[in-house]
């Protein structure tokens, strides 16, 4: 699969982020949140986030597009855990469309992220992942991140509480 391109996320690109963010969401949370919760994760709920961190690039945001159609985005910046260092940087959210997975596009992103923090001078990189999305964690540790097993923390995702775990590599 050679006929996609990664690039910077423009403002007009904001429907599409929150449409593929819904989508990648609902199928990675399936049997870690309700029904009801899943049915909430939807693009009009996420337009509005993703339209202001693409223009005040709070996170930066990266688009992949197959075909013209924007499939997946990847979310990255400095570490928003308290106490981290300057040369922290952080995946805030890297989703693509289900449809897509398995396809090299996660992998693109996160080589796009990863070079957008090394010219921010970030020398080390972590992620949040619930404990639940094999998945989510499979990639992430394929792709060079190890679990810090003492960050397990409960965060709550509408009514729903997950425990996720940071995971971290040099970048």
């Amino acid at each position: 699969m050679s006929d996609f391109e990664v690039r910077p996320a423009t403002l007009r690109d904001a429907k599409a982020v929150a449409e593929v963010h819904a989508a990648a969401a609902r199928a990675a949370y399936e049997g870690l949140l309700p029904e009801d919760q899943l049915r909430a994760l939807t693009p009009a709920t996420r337009e509005a986030k993703w339209r202001e961190a693409i223009e005040y690039a709070e996170p930066q945001v990266h688009v992949v597009e197959l075909g013209g159609e924007v499939v997946g985005f990847v979310g990255f910046d400095r570490s928003r855990d308290p106490k981290t260092p300057s040369t922290t940087g952080e995946i805030w959210s890297l989703y693509v469309k289900p449809e897509h997975w398995d396809k090299g596009l996660g992998v693109a992103l996160w080589d796009a992220a990863r070079e957008g923090l090394e010219e921010e001078g970030c020398t080390v990189v972590t992620i949040w992942v619930p404990l639940r999305n094999d998945r989510a964690i499979r990639f992430c540790e394929l792709a060079g991140f190890k679990r810090e097993m003492k960050t397990a923390k409960t965060t709550a995702i509408g009514t729903v509480k997950i425990e996720e775990i940071r995971l971290k590599r040099n970048v």
